[in-house]
């Protein structure tokens, strides 16, 4: 291999090589340093005058002097089996202190777009053991189902009870998770790792942590890492696999970082006007493929600048996913955990991994009635602000009622809590039976008779004689 001593600048992360062989785009490349150590890093840009490279481990120590070798790859990741119950570092290499991994293969970690034709529809829920992605917002196999929080909100605590209690139910088929975090600090690692090794849930689980002191270039290799061990699991191996990925917005900033470097025409908000594109690259790794028994299902996590939704990483994001679960601030403020906006909140496949022998007959009718009366809820109170409760009629006091109880029974539940469906579904109906039942007009009458606390009662009563008779 020829090495180059060519280096005309170096900016940031990014070092300009010129008068090069001709390379391709995201070939790996060593640095050699005048003390011989080797700095590695990956072609970001190519023309027929300069080679842009984006050095991992930061450009400290590299002079015009420093050999450029290009290796004529790109960048890997080891995979096998055995990767299961190990926590790697954003560029993959080990950090529980275990030995390397030993690979069966190393795949690129760009992946491949999945043909469009060869792509099964989303199907079949997963239970999170979260009453409000369960009950109202479903995740299914296959589905990419963003969460939106705000800085300070609980959406890492959200992630690790995802990670630990998420299950395909009674299938008996392998499932995984894979967990990427990016631009972390060392204290919300050391949280992860404890808590995936206290829980047990690191027993199926690939585990990537990128620290927020770590080179911005490993946070964009960080989830490809991740995406590629999850395609090595779900479609050589044959598992389902849930992604999750905290913080994308740290990966945007890396992403701007580096646009900046490369003195690129920045877009909205100083954001390169490629970001679609290549969250895009990110997303749409997930789904099922035609004649493989595996699944990629992400749960991608973003914390909105500002608690603004319109910023360009949801909006963008929003355009590319499933639908979204909002995290809500004034519930955070309220003590109630997890903070979800159900409102606010939408999952696009929701119908098709619910109903009977998926979840519940009475499922989407019961969903639909919960948000149906928490909506006319809310808006009493804004009501009741103006004019006072004692204005409200009956029927309107037991709706404003029933907001209160929704949050606080059916949105609120303890981080360890994990509820099963059928735990949810029946929730949902004790709550429902506050409310008058000729206003469930969402729900057929054959549920009501079946499901109504009012009429599963009255069986166990009927033929009896009127006391004193």
């Amino acid at each position: 291999m020829k090495d180059y001593r060519t280096i005309t600048k170096i900016a940031g992360p990014l070092i300009f090589v010129e008068k090069t062989d001709p390379v391709m785009f995201s070939e790996m490349v060593n640095i050699l340093l005048p003390d011989g150590s080797i700095k590695r890093g990956q072609v970001l840009d190519t023309s027929r005058d300069h080679v842009v490279v984006q050095i991992f481990e930061g450009t400290a120590g590299i002079g015009i002097n420093s050999g450029v070798r290009f290796l004529g790859e790109t960048l890997r990741m080891p995979v096998s089996r055995d990767i299961i119950g190990r926590i790697l570092n954003g560029s993959g290499d080990p950090l529980d202190g275990g030995p390397p991994i030993i690979p069966d293969k190393k795949l690129d970690i760009n992946g491949s777009a999945i043909n469009p034709y060869a792509r099964e529809s989303p199907k079949e829920f997963i239970q999170t053991g979260i009453s409000t992605i369960d009950g109202t917002n479903t995740l299914v196999r296959g589905q990419k189902l963003p969460i939106f929080s705000g800085s300070g909100l609980p959406h890492n605590e959200m992630a690790l009870q995802i990670a630990r209690q998420a299950k395909v139910r009674g299938t008996g088929e392998d499932f995984a998770v894979v967990f990427a975090a990016m631009g972390i600090t060392h204290e919300e690692a050391e949280h992860f790792m404890d808590d995936f090794e206290r829980t047990g849930a690191l027993k199926r689980a690939v585990v990537f942590l990128n620290l927020a002191d770590d080179p911005a270039i490993e946070r964009l290799i960080t989830p490809r890492m991740a995406l590629t061990t999850a395609e090595y699991l779900a479609f050589e191996l044959d598992m389902h696999v849930l992604v999750i990925m905290t913080d994308i917005t740290n990966y945007c900033e890396a992403l701007r970082q580096i646009g900046a470097a490369r003195e690129e025409v920045p877009g909205r908000r100083g954001y390169p006007g490629y970001m679609y594109t290549d969250l895009a690259t990110l997303y749409e790794r997930a789904g099922k493929v035609k004649g493989k028994k595996g699944s990629i299902t992400q749960i991608p996590i973003l914390s909105m600048p500002g608690d603004d939704i319109t910023h360009p990483i949801p909006d963008l994001t929003a355009y590319i996913t499933e639908g979204q679960i909002v995290m809500s601030r004034e519930l955070h403020m309220g003590g109630i955990y997890p903070p979800v906006n159900v409102s606010a909140s939408l999952s696009r496949l929701m119908n098709a991994g619910i109903g009977p022998k998926m979840t519940r007959e009475d499922h989407k009718v019961v969903s639909d009635q919960l948000y149906a009366a928490y909506a006319r809820g809310k808006d009493l109170r804004g009501i009741v602000a103006i004019v006072g409760k004692e204005s409200l009629s009956e029927k309107d006091s037991k709706f404003l009622d029933f907001a209160d109880l929704f949050e606080k029974r059916f949105i609120q539940q303890d981080t360890n809590e994990n509820r099963t469906i059928e735990d949810t579904l029946e929730l949902s109906w004790e709550l429902l039976n506050s409310i008058p039942e000729d206003e469930l007009s969402r729900i057929d009458a054959k549920f009501i008779q079946k499901y109504h606390h009012d009429h599963r009662e009255k069986p166990a009563t009927a033929g009896k004689a009127p006391a004193g008779k």
